[in-house]
């Protein structure tokens, strides 16, 4: 798999849950580290000093291969965990949602804490812009000025993005390309080295 879906960063999601006054917040943010992520529930706990609990998961990497659930207090698996189970049904990654508890009085048990978080977590999810992303690669690729070129034309023709470039006795230029295509442009590149001009 070559590209995955994330939610867009220029919108925050918002959703919203109330049973039996308790009211649950929830936030849905594109991220990109746990750095990130940490951040971001740093500040909805200061924002929200007053409340409960800011129960959280978030999922990162084009394959989702670091995540993390929190329950913040909740019973074990009511918060942190319909949480997760939402961002995995939308099979969404580099996202982080929040969801912040004000207790209501009455406690909720704990079918009726999974269903809060879930349906929050899910309004938030509903309230933000799926987008979809490519994973790519970088390629760097060393040569000799006679060969910008044949170099140029295969750039021209794959289409990578081109990070940067420098051209001098000795040239290099560093380009990013979808994954699945990286390996073609090293061969159709090295090709150029041995095949000569």
């Amino acid at each position: 798999m070559d590209s995955y879906k994330t939610i867009d960063e220029t919108i925050i999601g918002e959703g919203y849950y109330t049973e039996k006054r308790s009211k649950f917040l929830a936030y849905a943010h594109h991220v990109e580290t746990v750095d990130q992520a940490k951040n971001i529930i740093a500040g909805y706990r200061k924002k929200y000093y007053d409340a409960r609990h800011c129960c959280f998961a978030y999922v990162l990497g084009p394959n989702g291969e670091e995540f993390r659930a929190n329950d913040d207090g909740e019973p074990s698996s009511t918060a942190g965990k319909p949480i997760m189970g939402q961002i995995a049904s939308h099979e969404l990654t580099n996202i982080l949602i929040c969801v912040i508890r004000y207790y209501g009085g009455v406690n909720l048990g704990t079918g009726g804490l999974i269903v809060a978080y879930r349906t929050a977590a899910s309004d938030a999810i509903d309230h933000s812009k799926i987008v979809t992303r490519l994973v790519e690669e970088q390629v760097v690729f060393r040569f000799t000025y006679p060969m910008m070129n044949g170099v140029m034309g295969i750039v021209k023709d794959m289409q990578p993005k081109i990070i940067s470039q420098t051209f001098d006795n000795d040239c290099e230029i560093v380009l990013s390309i979808r994954k699945s295509q990286a390996e073609e442009l090293r061969n159709r590149l090295n090709g150029l080295t041995f095949g000569g001009l």
